[in-house]
């Protein structure tokens, strides 16, 4: 396997683009569905009120070959600001190098520079059992006393409703 030297740097709102194909080809790793569009990515990472933050990793002749997509969040539990990690993706042709750590410690650097966070919080799929490896060997500790959960679709709009 040839080492291709890869750059790491905060994605603007002209990668939106190339930002939502690396993630598209995440959620078709995972087998999930993407439904996010190139304009979701430009107006929600890179608009009026960004609610998310991107870093790409891409080779010297311009191919992304990495991404991480990451927010803020206060846990009053840690009395701290936390830096949440929604996606991580590093292409087949260059896993083996190091880049998801590279990218994870950028996220870190881009956290604290920013928002002061001390900290980084992800999910993993319980049916991603590499992936999991992968972060336990960098220190990450899964929680067993909580729990990811989702209020969406019909549920998320009709909070509060009387019934």
């Amino acid at each position: 396997m040839k080492t291709r030297k890869i750059s790491i740097r905060k994605a603007v709102v002209e990668d939106a683009a190339a930002v939502n194909q690396a993630l598209a080809q995440l959620s078709a790793d995972m087998g999930d569905e993407h439904c996010a569009t190139d304009a979701d990515i430009a107006r929600f990472g890179f608009g009026k009120s960004p609610v998310f933050q991107t870093l790409l990793a891409e080779t010297e002749d311009g191919a992304v070959v990495g991404v991480a997509a990451y927010s803020p969040f206060f846990s009053t539990a840690l009395g701290a600001v936390g830096v949440y990690v929604s996606d991580l993706w590093v292409a087949q042709s260059v896993r083996g190098q190091q880049l998801g750590v590279r990218l994870l410690a950028a996220v870190r650097d881009a956290g604290a520079a920013e928002w002061d966070a001390g900290f980084i919080r992800l999910n993993v799929y319980h049916s991603n059992p590499r992936a999991r490896s992968f972060y336990e060997r960098l220190g990450f500790v899964a929680y067993s006393e909580t729990q990811y959960m989702t209020l969406a679709g019909e549920a998320v709009k009709s909070l509060g409703d009387p019934s």
